[in-house]
């Protein structure tokens, strides 16, 4: 299950889309808006999937997971829209019948998801002042290549 959505992520919403009788374990990553970005008080994170291309990113990113680890099930939950500090803004959740396979899994997801960010990521801080990071394509094709 990927989605991308404005609505509020609940985790155990995620988690419940994964497990079953035969899982050994579930990992799960919640992210959330941080109080501090770049030595600057955050007010709000603004993500937007304008060509509606995030969904298609990570359901390639979860393609790539689960070829490359025996993971049962992986769901994924992106919100856009403004968010504000405490809220979530990405949640994985994995269910496999081992934990390594299923931290393993976890960890490249969130890797990936950060390089390739599916969406425009803006923060806004308490000064006023805003830092945009355009999504990987966009970056892409104004620079020749991903910045990181």
């Amino acid at each position: 299950m990927v989605e991308v959505t404005d609505k509020a992520i609940s985790p155990e919403t995620v988690i419940a889309k994964v497990k079953n009788d035969g899982t050994g374990c579930v990992v799960s990553y919640i992210g959330l808006i941080r109080n501090r970005s770049h030595g600057k008080p955050v007010l709000s994170v603004q993500y937007q999937d304008s060509k509606g291309k995030a969904e298609t990113t990570l359901r390639e990113i979860v393609g790539e997971a689960n070829h490359k680890w025996h993971v049962e099930n992986i769901a994924v939950s992106h919100r856009t829209g403004t968010l504000t500090v405490g809220e979530i803004s990405l949640v994985i959740a994995i269910a496999s019948a081992h934990r390594r396979e299923g931290f393993a899994a976890c960890r490249y997801i969130i890797n990936q998801f950060k390089q390739r960010l599916p969406t425009r990521k803006a923060e806004t801080y308490h000064d006023g002042s805003i830092d945009v990071e355009e999504a990987a394509q966009q970056r892409r094709n104004q620079h020749g290549a991903v910045r990181i």
